[in-house]
């Protein structure tokens, strides 16, 4: 895969963390603007979660049916547009509305990355490749609320998403220009009224549902952590909300650089080997968070070496689960990627619901959340680690 190709794909998966991230600063100035409260304002939010989760369902069939550029381009032009729409909203209904379409068009590029990489790298490269594209899932918390509330404190909250449509555009070009179609020219074409069969058969496919699964379980985590943070370091434990932004980027930073290992190490031992250890990692991790908040320490050191356990073993979680669902999935990449990104972002999403829905004045519900996504991914691990050994005698009693 070359540098260029690889660049596209970055920008093309930044879409999800930018669109989230960048705007959450001006919650305040949009609950003023349309005379409301910041919490019908998260309900912009809500909206794009739930476009997500039901955009990579659409656009994985028609991945696969007229090939990854098409409904890739359409689906950047999608967001650019609807990117503008939110700038124009004259009311926070119109404002809900553009941004549950902005997430369908945001969407393909998440759901359509994925299948480049499978179309163009072997279950070892890919690991490699989405370590590589993990930068963006970790430095995107760290960048975008910076670059949001900048542009809400000079240009006013409207020109967030004109620099989102802008980004879009420019990401428009880019594809247009040097993003080649990797759907090979000799497959069959898939029909699109066989896209609920084609999901019915990934998610009968043991394997692949358990590494979705683990994947999915691990990366709740993250969201949970998300979502809880901010409560446990500003007001439980009293950090300035200036300095927030400096513990959050540290386990972003964990993060990054485990996943830029895991690009080294699967080199040595495959996607498969180190997942099935760094869930090990994961839950040990969690379970000294669990303990240490029930501990109710009086200062948060404590609490910030076992959560960035948590956080940095994502970088070889994620990757590597993602790369090991899809291999083997050959000419339904595009709706195994599609499948993947949904079961996955549905989990997080409903851990990080949930770690709001048990909200009770301590770290523990985030504690809570953060270890029982440890133990369900671990679960599905030794799951998919049955249904492989299984896969195996099979195929050695059909020679």
């Amino acid at each position: 895969m070359t540098l260029r190709i690889l660049l596209i794909l970055g920008a093309l998966s930044a879409f999800g963390p930018l669109a989230i991230d960048m705007y959450l600063p001006s919650f305040p100035a949009l609950a003023r603007q349309f005379a409301s409260d910041v919490e019908r304002v998260q309900l912009s939010l809500a909206a794009y979660f739930i476009g997500l989760a039901i955009g990579q369902l659409v656009y994985g069939p028609l991945a696969d049916r007229f090939g990854r550029r098409k409904p890739l381009l359409a689906g950047v032009l999608l967001f650019s547009l609807a990117s503008l729409l939110c700038a124009l909203a004259p009311s926070l209904e119109w404002l809900i509305a553009g941004r549950f379409v902005q997430a369908l068009g945001g969407c393909a590029g998440m759901v359509v990355s994925r299948a480049v990489v499978r179309d163009l790298c072997d279950p070892i490269h890919s690991a490699r490749v989405f370590s590589q594209l993990m930068l963006v899932m970790g430095l995107a918390p760290i960048l975008a609320p910076l670059a949001g509330g900048l542009l809400l404190k000079t240009l006013g909250w409207p020109a967030i998403f004109v620099v989102l449509a802008l980004f879009g555009l420019l990401c428009l070009l880019a594809v247009s220009l040097w993003l080649p179609e990797t759907l090979a020219r000799h497959a069959p074409a898939a029909p699109l009224r066989g896209a609920l069969g084609q999901y019915g058969r990934l998610l009968a496919d043991r394997v692949y549902l358990g590494y979705a699964l683990t994947g999915g379980f691990a990366i709740a985590g993250m969201f949970a952590y998300i979502a809880g943070s901010p409560f446990i370091f500003i007001e439980l434990y009293g950090v300035p909300a200036e300095h927030f932004g400096w513990l959050f980027g540290s386990n972003a930073l964990g993060f990054i650089l485990v996943a830029q290992l895991n690009a080294w190490l699967v080199a040595r031992q495959g996607p498969v080997y180190w997942l099935h250890r760094a869930v090990w990692v994961y839950l040990l991790s969690a379970l000294a968070l669990l303990l240490v908040a029930w501990a109710q320490p009086t200062t948060l050191w404590p609490l910030l070496l076992p959560l960035f356990g948590c956080i940095a073993c994502l970088g070889i979680l994620l990757p590597n689960a993602s790369a090991s669902a899809m291999a083997g999935q050959g000419q339904r990449a595009g709706s195994a990627s599609a499948l993947l990104g949904s079961l996955q972002f549905t989990i997080a999403a409903s851990a990080a619901s949930l770690v709001a829905w048990l909200h009770d004045g301590t770290a523990q519900p985030l504690a809570w959340v953060i270890f029982a996504c440890g133990c369900l991914a671990l679960v599905f691990s030794l799951f998919t680690r049955r249904a492989e050994a299984s896969a195996g005698r099979a195929q050695v009693a059909g020679r």
